[in-house]
């Protein structure tokens, strides 16, 4: 039945006039090095051959596959809400942020990006997380993404809760070395324990500078507000050498300046993405585990993430989407959204 859709949506493709000579579905298996550069890759099927409620529910209906080998990016789920401190939910947010994203489409006419004519991309499923251990969770992450990252690929996460990036970020480390971190969130995720537990979604920012993983002086916190434990809240950081960005210094403004900053103090090493859905206003995306109000609005988002292109993106991830509080998709939809600019702004991403 796959075979007939492919087949049917390459024939109609091709029978468009109009359409790209690498718009249709090539082999998922097939080796990067080994495509010139005008040879066809993974495309999604068009909305004009393939009805969008037609396919395996995947990311933006890209093929799916087990391994990483061959590709330069994958969307990849991390099912995980144990490590959530309220609200949970999170577990479900891959699920849905790939039923929605059935409405994106391959071109990104603001910013001049092709995706996919420029990288072998694929949907390599979600990692076999432990429900009931929020340890070994970690380790299957490691695992997993060992494998993703040795294989030249570039991660796109879809969460799970923040507590996913900091088994990320170890193997990102591994490979890269301190990477730099731009992190939107409403929150620091810098605590170092909760009821005498050291790991969980508010704290994977201080793992990681307790291991190292981190160039400090090349992290940038956006958005964070809301209610706190001292006055001070971003001592912490702060003291590490994170540039923090309140969300009231974004309030009515263009964030495209601030862009401009932070990809002069990246520069061209290793630069990590990590965004909680809840960076952004709950009026926009009411569907995480801890809103705070007055946050980003969806315009500022794009703003940012668009500000990252040029620069050495070596992984991605989106968390915190619980679809339990988001009964109409608002907030996956906008999660789908933001993951497809990711991508449009990795390293190699044509843009004309």
């Amino acid at each position: 039945m796959l075979r007939r859709i492919a087949s049917r949506c390459a024939r109609g493709l091709g029978a468009g006039g109009g359409a790209h000579p690498s718009a249709r579905l090539c082999h998922p298996g097939r080796s990067s090095s080994s495509l010139s550069s005008d040879a066809p890759r993974n495309q999604p099927p068009s909305s004009e051959f393939v009805a969008r409620s037609v396919g395996v529910c995947s990311m933006m209906r890209l093929p799916v596959q087990t391994s990483p080998e061959g590709l330069d990016a994958a969307f990849v789920g991390v099912p995980l809400d144990i490590g959530t401190s309220n609200r949970p939910g999170a577990r479900f947010g891959p699920r849905r942020i790939r039923e929605e994203s059935v409405l994106l489409r391959t071109a990104n006419p603001s910013t001049g990006a092709l995706p996919f004519q420029s990288l072998m991309v694929a949907d390599l499923g979600d990692v076999n997380v432990n429900l009931y251990n929020l340890q070994d969770s970690c380790r299957l992450i490691r695992e997993a993404y060992q494998k993703i990252v040795a294989a030249g690929c570039i991660p796109l996460t879809l969460g799970g809760d923040h507590t996913i990036t900091y088994p990320i970020l170890q193997v990102m480390a591994k490979k890269h070395g301190p990477v730099g971190l731009l992190h939107v969130d409403a929150h620091m995720d810098t605590a170092d324990k909760a009821l005498g537990e050291k790991l969980y979604h508010g704290t994977p920012f201080r793992r990681c500078v307790d291991e190292g993983l981190l160039d400090c002086k090349r992290v940038v916190q956006v958005g964070i507000r809301g209610s706190a434990m001292t006055l001070d809240p971003y001592r912490y950081s702060r003291s590490q050498g994170f540039r923090v960005v309140p969300a009231e210094d974004c309030w009515m403004k263009s964030l495209v300046p601030l862009m401009g900053e932070v990809r002069q103090q990246m520069g061209g090493k290793p630069i990590y993405i990590s965004f909680d859905i809840d960076g952004l206003d709950p009026a926009y995306a009411p569907g995480t585990g801890t809103p705070e109000i007055a946050g980003l609005t969806p315009s500022q988002a794009l703003e940012i993430i668009r500000g990252c292109q040029g620069l050495n993106v070596v992984g991605c991830d989106l968390v915190e989407v619980s679809p339990p509080y988001d009964p109409f998709g608002n907030t996956a939809l906008l999660a789908a959204n933001l993951l497809f600019e990711m991508l449009c702004a990795l390293p190699k991403v044509t843009v004309v």
